[in-house]
C-alpha cells in the first residue's frame, strides 16, 4: 500500500493524543496476578487507538508509546518503563500491543464507513486479546519454566476484564465515528488491472466516507 507510511501532521496529532491517553489509562496503576502478569487499563487504550484510528494512526499511537517507555520513561502501569517490562516474563504482553493494534485498525477498516458495535467488540477481542495473549503466552514459555498448558491458563483471570474493556472501546469508537466520520479510511479489496497479474489486492480508500 503505497503511502501507508505517509503521516500528514493532523495524523501525527492524533497519534500523539491516543499515545497520551495509553499512558494516563496506565496511571490508575496495575493489579499483579500470582503469575505476575499485571492486570492494567492501558490494553483498552490499545484497543481504542485501533478502533478510532484505524490501522496506520492507531499503529503509530501505540508505536509512540512503546518508544517511549522503551526509552526510559515510565509510562507502563506502575510507573515501569519499558525496559523494564521487556527485562520481565511478561514482555510478550508488552511487544503484542503492536501487531494488536494493527489488527484492530485493519479489521475496523474493513468495515467503513459505518462502523458496527458488533464487530467492532469482536474486532477488539481478535486483536487486543487474542493476539495479545498469544504473544504474552510466547514470552512467558521462553522466559519461565511454565508449559505449554501452563501459559495458555495463565490467561484465564484476564478474561472478563477484557471481554469488558473489548465492549467498552467499542461503543467509544461508535460515538467518536457518528460525531467525526471520516477519522478512518475504508480498507477495500479491487481487483487488479489488465497486466498487473490476477487476484485482488488491498487498497486504503482515500475518498472520506459519508457520514
Amino acid at each position: 500500500m503505497p503511502g501507508f507510511l505517509k503521516f500528514s501532521v493532523s495524523d501525527i496529532t492524533q497519534a500523539a493524543v491516543f499515545a497520551a491517553l495509553i499512558v494516563v489509562l496506565g496511571l490508575p496503576g496495575a493489579f499483579n496476578l500470582s503469575s505476575g502478569v499485571p492486570i492494567t487499563l492501558q490494553s483498552m487504550g490499545v484497543m481504542l487507538a485501533g478502533a478510532v484510528l484505524g490501522p496506520r494512526k492507531g499503529t503509530l499511537a501505540v508505536a509512540i508509546f512503546m518508544v517511549l517507555a522503551i526509552a526510559g520513561l515510565p509510562v507502563l502501569a506502575g510507573g515501569r518503563s519499558g525496559l523494564v517490562a521487556l527485562g520481565s516474563p511478561t514482555a510478550g504482553y508488552f511487544v503484542g500491543y503492536l501487531p494488536g493494534v494493527l489488527v484492530i485498525g485493519l479489521l475496523t477498516a474493513l468495515m467503513m464507513p459505518r462502523y458496527n458495535p458488533g464487530l467492532g467488540i469482536v474486532a477488539n477481542l481478535l486483536g487486543g486479546v487474542l493476539v495479545v495473549y498469544v504473544f504474552g503466552s510466547i514470552g512467558l514459555l521462553f522466559r519461565t519454566d511454565m508449559s505449554v498448558l501452563a501459559t495458555v491458563t495463565t490467561n484465564g483471570p484476564f478474561v472478563i476484564g477484557d471481554v469488558l474493556k473489548a465492549v467498552v472501546a467499542a461503543l467509544v469508537a461508535v460515538a467518536v465515528h457518528r460525531g467525526r466520520p471520516g477519522l478512518i479510511h475504508p480498507l477495500r479489496f479491487r481487483p487488479r488491472t489488465a497486466g498487473s497479474g490476477s487476484g485482488v489486492r488491498p487498497s486504503l480508500d482515500k475518498d472520506r466516507p459519508t457520514p
